[in-house]
């Protein structure tokens, strides 16, 4: 008889939660009854909310119970959970879970439903389709490829990928890199997490078609810090890979070699900024530098250098194996393909949705996220990170592209969305956001250096009553000064939650005036 199949997820944010001691309780009530069931521990599937979530895979449908704490085990196995008894912690088949089932996974795809360090199951789950096709590609092709789907920078401004390959392609140089900055640090984000601890694989499969593509036969894979485990899983991955021939010397006969290391960061949130992680990879302290020369020209060591963060290298696979029509098919105006949008904060159902451009804030709030977790009302939505624009309650309808999102005086950074609910002081939010400029801030120029530390202070005196107008006016002078005169986006950025907390919400600014409470 063949064993039951369970899924435990693996994850960082699923053992958190007690995932690790419930794949164990599993073990050892499985064996008291003497029933034949083979773990499988896998990623995510990023709905957090139900997390442990453990699956039975019942005449090929995985069935899911959750959230599963160690107790509830004996219960679940009393019911006949590994034939699809009823329980209350059942959710049906967890592809049948409308969070899940109204999203269009591509990227995330494997994420939940893999093994994330076994290639047979990855390469069973469309793997490596994507490196095969690009193998038998001139460099220039899979260039044109990317360019066409329409993919662009999944974190930043939203540069167009292809042009920045295109870039580094036509540089000329003995030794060009590839280099993935998954030193996610903006506040409510963990898409980069996911794929590193729940589908490696793919990452390095995107950053081999990378190297491919403009000539570069060395990877770097700069993880944070505070991700041990996506770290240790990162490095499994490369060894697995490297022990098949897919990646290391003349991958799949091409006669192309790339090789791929992982290093640690520095611990330094300014080194999510693409030239001050480069300095940290070459062994310095993360500081920005002056542009140009842009890294597609002079990056690492001074060679061309593709920087690209975790999503949009580890959507290239899919791109080169599906054809760019499919990818670009999705989305709308100049954003194609999907987008990974996290939902955090005051949320009844936090976790990952990746579905193509287009959708609204509101959609992603209300009927992914189930509105607010307190039963209060949304006030407030910060999208894009610490550094992202808050936007009120009338601006939900706004669609989540890049586009749209400008022209509201936001941005989408890397998608993601912390919902605060009408409890929160927004002055106390703009404070809070010099002082992590203040605190993050790398040093270099003095707009970002002394002016986020006058910005809190201009902000503490404001709520203070002290002198309100006037301070208003400095406050907006000290943004503006920042917006125009800062080296990188640490600096440029901050007066975006600043001002937009000044636009959207001037009674919070007034309230040592008028006596109003929060």
């Amino acid at each position: 008889m063949n064993a039951i199949r369970v899924f435990v997820p693996s994850d960082s944010a699923a053992r958190s939660v007690g995932a690790d001691a419930v794949a164990e309780a599993i073990s050892r009530e499985a064996d008291t009854r003497g029933a034949n069931v083979a773990i499988t521990r896998t990623g995510s599937r990023g709905l957090y909310w139900l997390e442990p979530l453990v699956e039975v895979e019942i005449a090929g449908e995985r069935v899911g119970y959750g959230p599963v704490a160690p107790g509830d085990v004996a219960d679940l196995f009393k019911v006949g959970f590994l034939t699809g008894g009823e329980h209350a912690l059942c959710t049906g088949p967890v592809a049948n879970i409308p969070f899940l089932e109204k999203q269009t996974r591509i990227t995330f795809a494997r994420c939940g439903v893999t093994d994330p360090l076994d290639l047979a199951d990855y390469e069973a789950h469309g793997g490596l389709t994507g490196l095969k096709a690009a193998a038998e590609l001139a460099p220039e092709s899979i260039v044109e490829a990317v360019t066409a789907s329409g993919l662009r920078g999944r974190g930043g401004a939203g540069f167009p990928t292809g042009i920045k390959w295109k870039t580094v392609l036509g540089a000329k140089a003995e030794q060009k890199y590839i280099c993935c900055n998954a030193d996610e640090g903006d506040s409510g984000t963990y898409a980069d997490r996911m794929i590193l601890e729940s589908d490696p694989f793919g990452l390095i499969e995107g950053m081999i078609i990378a190297g491919m593509a403009v000539g570069a036969t060395e990877g770097f894979v700069y993880i944070r810090s505070e991700y041990p485990q996506a770290i240790s899983t990162m490095r499994a991955a490369i060894h697995a890979m490297e022990g098949k021939g897919l990646l290391g010397a003349n991958i799949l006969e091409s006669g192309r070699d790339f090789h791929l290391t992982v290093r640690r960061g520095a611990g330094s949130y300014i080194c999510g900024e693409e030239s001050a992680m480069l300095d940290s990879l070459e062994g310095k302290r993360g500081m920005v530098r002056a542009k140009p020369p842009i890294p597609a020209i002079a990056g690492l060591f001074g060679q061309p250098t593709v920087v690209n963060n975790v999503l949009s290298l580890a959507a290239v696979p899919d791109i080169l194996g599906q054809g760019p029509d499919a990818y670009a098919a999705l989305g709308t105006g100049r954003s194609r393909g999907t987008q990974a949008f996290q939902l955090a904060g005051d949320i009844k159902r936090g976790g990952l949705v990746e579905t193509a451009f287009g959708v609204t804030l509101r959609e992603l709030i209300e009927e992914y996220g189930g509105g607010t977790r307190s039963g209060r009302k949304v006030r407030a939505v910060q999208v894009g990170g610490p550094l992202g624009a808050y936007i009120p309650a009338s601006g939900l309808d706004v669609e989540m592209d890049y586009e749209a999102l400008a022209s509201a005086g936001a941005m989408l950074g890397h998608g993601g969305i912390v919902v605060f609910n009408d409890t929160v002081d927004m002055a106390r939010q703009a404070e809070f956001a010099m002082e992590f400029c203040a605190e993050e801030s790398c040093g270099k120029c003095t707009p970002c250096r002394v002016g986020a530390v006058r910005g809190a202070e201009t902000v503490a005196k404001i709520r203070a009553g002290d002198n309100v107008e006037k301070n208003l006016k400095l406050l907006d002078d000290l943004c503006e000064v920042m917006v125009d005169g800062s080296l990188c986006a640490m600096g440029g950025l901050t007066p975006m939650p600043v001002r937009s907390a000044m636009q959207h919400f001037p009674e919070d600014f007034r309230r040592a005036e008028t006596g109003a409470k929060p």
